[in-house]
């Protein structure tokens, strides 16, 4: 154990691996009723921790608080993922029993939609992390959506031709930044939040732009929160997400909510790096856009940015689920053809 590290980060490590295997072993519901009581009820093994992050030094509290809540969402998801699981073996358990004398068709059970499954994985990996996962309106003013975020409403970004607008002064959020600006008016420092949601721009439809899309942004603000920190969580998030051998690169760019700014990219999933028309030639697939948060965004919620630093990302997790799954065209996976989509039920 490395020095200053709470020793109860250790039994939470043990507490996700045994909560995890006793969970997908279970048998019957009631089995993972115990189960799930056993670990996540009011006197679980998971409550048990938290219960004692008052008795702890102050400076190990945050770590086993954070790794707590992560470790009882991952149990949690667990749970009802099995439960879903042993619900289904029973209802066709229950069919099968039965004498029909007209065959019927067993209905398709869904499932969640690739993009979906994709954004619950990006936040789940935030998670190890410290973030928190929050929503906002689709609705917006342009002072949250343009304006709170340094974009003045000169900017084209703002034009009537790329926006849609509700009203005078009332768009339809072109991204999820907007709920950056309400959870920094909302709470002090430290922040951090991983934002999905759905957004809107007059966008022509082909094969990798949509006019109504996902996105996820994440916000981190602390004090002392450099560079150094901001780039670590990228790369832990890409190496989580599309494999411990992936290789990660920033280039600058420019986003007017971020000063120093940079595109991410990652050596590409399908050759490897070594040049494909995915990723034309060059090696390497852009994923999100990032930086460190431009002081005049800490100004206008009312942040110190004398006392204040952080960073901020944001990706398409459409695009994200074409990587993952090397689909070509984005259209495909809004059309609502079921037979293209239940072959990721399973994603």
């Amino acid at each position: 154990m490395s020095e200053g590290r709470s020793p109860l980060l250790d039994r939470l490590q043990a507490i996700e691996e045994e909560g995890l295997a006793a969970l997908r072993e279970a048998t019957d519901l009631d089995d993972l009723e115990a189960e799930r009581v056993r670990y996540l009820g009011r006197s679980g093994a998971v409550a048990d921790i938290l219960g004692r992050i008052g008795s702890i030094p102050a400076e190990e509290r945050r770590p086993v608080g954070q790794r707590g809540n992560a470790v009882k969402r991952l149990l949690e998801g667990a749970y009802e993922a099995r439960a879903g699981e042993l619900r289904r073996e029973e209802r066709a358990r229950a069919v099968d029993d039965e004498d029909l004398t007209l065959p019927g068709r067993r209905a398709w059970p869904g499932g969640s939609h690739p993009v979906t499954v994709i954004i619950d994985e990006i936040c789940d990996i935030f998670a190890e992390l410290g973030f928190t996962r929050v929503t906002g309106p689709e609705v917006e003013t342009e002072w949250y959506n343009f304006t709170a975020l340094n974009i003045p409403l000169d900017h084209p970004a703002a034009d009537v031709h790329d926006t849609f607008y509700v009203e005078d002064g009332v768009v339809l959020r072109t991204h999820t930044s907007p709920v950056q600006a309400r959870t920094m008016q909302a709470y002090q420092p430290p922040v951090r939040v991983v934002v999905p949601g759905t957004c809107y721009r007059r966008e022509s439809i082909d094969a990798s732009h949509a006019a109504v899309f996902d996105q996820i942004e994440g916000l981190a603000v602390d004090e002392g929160v450099d560079f150094v920190e901001f780039r670590a969580a990228i790369e832990y998030f890409v190496h989580r997400f599309f494999g411990p051998d992936t290789a990660t690169r920033f280039r600058p760019d420019f986003f007017p909510f971020t000063e120093p700014s940079a595109q991410v990219e990652v050596s590409c999933t399908i050759c490897g790096g070594g040049g494909c028309p995915t990723c034309k030639g060059t090696g390497w697939i852009e994923i999100m856009g990032s930086g460190m948060v431009d002081p005049a965004v800490f100004e206008a919620v009312g942040y110190d940015p004398e006392r204040y630093t952080g960073y901020a990302f944001g990706m398409g997790p459409g695009r994200m689920a074409l990587l993952r799954h090397r689909i070509p065209d984005l259209r495909l996976l809004h059309e609502g053809d079921v037979r293209f989509l239940r072959q990721f039920a399973g994603a």
